[in-house]
């Protein structure tokens, strides 16, 4: 942080539906590209390590097993970076599977963050395979630590006062009772949010004054990173529609349809 401002990114993978190495590679890339520009808060979209649109693999245990591997190795690459990065992947817990956010810094898996409100009208349909986010912060076991898991879970540095990084995803921002507003009141003052927002007519003007109405509300910096090419088109589509806003007002935002990373 340099006089009170932190340089924070979104970014949107090339990706290959259910290819987490594959994945996990492109996403390493991205954290080098970044890291070497001076960020120090990563955002990837939702579900990127295995993509948004995998269906019933999802169900497969040989996917979520590569998700796992694929999300130890961008850790790993993580050391001795000054970074706080996010990536999506599901996660299964207690026999529920669980779209999820991973929060990594410095070699280290910090926590697991699930989705809170699962959309099921229209093109989607989420519960078909996802559970909400449990009401209370439990622990899973991940190469060998105990983590937490929870959707009640900030981020804090002892070293940059002033900044606290809470998580939610996609939906969550759409929803009447968003997780971002409870970060807040417990102190957040950076919201991150993983999405993997489709385009339909319109939809890119909302998501905009949605990013930029909720960062004025609740009088913070929103870093929103969303799902891209590479994903499949078979029911929907996905324009890679990255913005950071802060306050109220728009500080970034990447054209559609080009993958793009955002400062």
């Amino acid at each position: 942080m340099k006089d009170g401002f932190i340089r924070a990114a979104a970014l949107t993978p090339k990706i290959r539906v259910a290819d987490p190495a594959y994945n996990a590679e492109q996403i390493i890339k991205g954290i080098g590209e970044a890291a070497e520009k001076g960020a120090q808060l990563l955002v990837f979209p939702e579900l990127c390590l295995t993509g948004y649109t995998c269906q019933d693999l999802f169900l497969q245990e040989t996917l979520l097993s590569g998700a796992k591997e694929a999300l130890a190795k961008i850790a790993e690459h993580t050391e001795g970076l000054d970074a706080l990065v996010f990536v999506g992947l599901p996660l299964e817990k207690d026999g529920k599977l669980y779209n999820a956010a991973a929060a990594v810094q410095d070699g280290r898996v910090l926590a697991f963050i699930p989705k809170t409100a699962l959309p099921s009208y229209g093109e989607f349909y989420e519960t078909r395979h996802f559970t909400p986010a449990p009401e209370q912060v439990s622990f899973l076991s991940f190469e060998g630590r105990e983590i937490p898991f929870g959707r009640e879970i900030l981020f804090s540095c002892d070293c940059v006062e002033g900044l606290v990084v809470g998580c939610e995803i996609c939906e969550d921002l759409w929803a009447a009772q968003t997780p971002s507003t409870a970060h807040c009141l417990a102190g957040a003052t950076v919201i991150v949010n993983l999405s993997a927002s489709n385009e339909t007519v319109g939809k890119d003007s909302y998501r905009r004054q949605l990013a930029e109405a909720t960062s004025a509300r609740l009088v913070t910096g929103y870093v929103y990173a969303s799902a891209g090419d590479g994903e499949s088109t078979q029911d929907l589509v996905f324009g890679g529609h990255n913005l950071i806003a802060e306050n109220g007002v728009l500080l970034a935002e990447a054209e559609r349809f080009e993958n793009r990373t955002v400062y």
